[in-house]
């Protein structure tokens, strides 16, 4: 015979500040572990939402990144005409030779500047890119020095707003329009005509990459391998997702040292589940013993002892949930060590966050609760009923 359910709740509300006290305990080591979930998820969010399934990156082979690649702008015409690509609005293939740098940019919680990324694009890059738009302003025009801006960079840097100049390359660069890509991680980047930037930083003959778009995932798969294989041209293809996949790795460390972190508050919030249930025990002594006089076995006992310690974790586990809920959508930079520039992303607090925090609270109020439970299901009847 099960000791009723009842019966643990009414326990945790007699010893209410002590419940309290402890669920808090557990709620901040849940919280912390939600936060890191949803810093990562957020990263995850941005770079996956920038991914398409039929875009193609090609850089130089050996290279990370955009950033580290270069190859003679002449391989470009080679790569342009291959089977596979699909045509565009203008009825030319849908390939975009891209050159992609840095500068440094003072931002309003950083004085000293971030590195920001700046690409020089075609027509054909900004067509591929879906979901870009211009939200307020307008689109550079080729020949001009003018850029426009990602949303998240238009809002974090204050010398990247509407209608002010930028200063890198030989001179000044006028903010023309803002654009904003979605929860993409293109808005962390400013945009402006390939021929313009080249020509700034007298690379007229080189680029950094090449984004085309295939016709079909199998197109896709086919320009991959031929684009890889071609020994003329020393390139690599990959697609977009594979390549976003792997900037994930900037949040590697802080995710390691966030969970790091959660353990270590999770082994002083156990020792607090630990202390609670062990005085529960001492002082519920008759309790044990009268349940066992009624019938009850130790099995019944040790569980409604275990039981109640998870009862109490899980109400940690939720108090935890309820206090990160407001860092959801929290906008939010990271250093992005493939680019070497800042990236700007949202905390993610999703349901399967969640529901790993309250897991974790449940497994800490397991393993807090299973000593102070046995502890009580071993008390004989007799020393228990006589024990004040």
């Amino acid at each position: 015979m099960s000791i009723p359910l009842a019966y643990n709740l009414r326990n945790l509300m007699v010893r209410r500040t002590t419940t309290l006290m402890t669920a808090l305990g557990i709620a901040l080591t849940v919280a912390v572990l939600i936060s890191i979930l949803a810093l990562v998820n957020g990263l995850r969010t941005s770079l996956a939402a920038t991914a398409d399934p039929l875009n193609l990156i090609v850089v130089r082979k050996g290279s990370e990144s955009e950033l580290l690649s270069n190859f003679a702008r002449s391989i470009f015409r080679d790569v342009k005409f291959k089977r596979g690509i699909a045509t565009g609005k203008d009825g030319q293939p849908l390939a975009s030779e891209e050159v992609v740098l840095v500068v440094n940019l003072p931002s309003a919680t950083n004085p000293n500047g971030n590195n920001i990324t700046v690409r020089g694009l075609t027509p054909a890059g900004w067509e591929m890119r879906k979901g870009l738009h211009i939200v307020s302003g307008r689109m550079f025009q080729s020949g001009r020095r003018e850029v426009v801006v990602g949303k998240a960079v238009a809002d974090g840097y204050p010398d990247a707003t509407l209608g002010k100049a930028i200063k890198f390359g030989r001179g000044d660069w006028e903010v023309v329009g803002v654009f904003d890509a979605g929860k993409s991680a293109t808005n962390s980047e400013i945009l402006l005509d390939l021929n313009q930037l080249a020509a700034d930083f007298q690379r007229l003959d080189i680029i950094s990459t090449v984004h085309v778009r295939a016709t079909d995932e199998v197109a896709a798969d086919a320009l991959i391998k031929d684009l890889t294989a071609d020994q003329r041209l020393n390139v690599a293809a990959v697609s977009e997702k594979d390549y976003y996949d792997k900037q994930t790795a900037s949040a590697a460390p802080v995710q390691f040292i966030g969970i790091f972190v959660s353990i270590i508050m999770g082994v002083g919030s156990g020792f607090a589940a630990v202390n609670t249930m062990y005085a529960a025990v001492a002082r519920r002594s008759r309790e044990i013993g009268t349940l066992r006089v009624l019938g009850f076995s130790r099995g019944s006992i040790l569980l409604s002892f275990l039981i109640e310690a998870v009862l109490l974790s899980a109400l940690g586990g939720l108090l935890g949930c309820l206090l990160t809920l407001p860092l959801d959508g929290v906008s939010t930079e990271i250093a992005n060590s493939t680019t070497f520039s800042q990236m700007a992303f949202e905390f993610r607090v999703g349901p399967q966050t969640m529901a790993v925090g309250v897991l974790f609270a449940v497994v800490l109020g397991t393993l807090g609760g299973l000593f102070p439970a046995r502890s009580a299901a071993k008390k004989e009847i007799l020393t228990a009923l006589r024990e004040i």
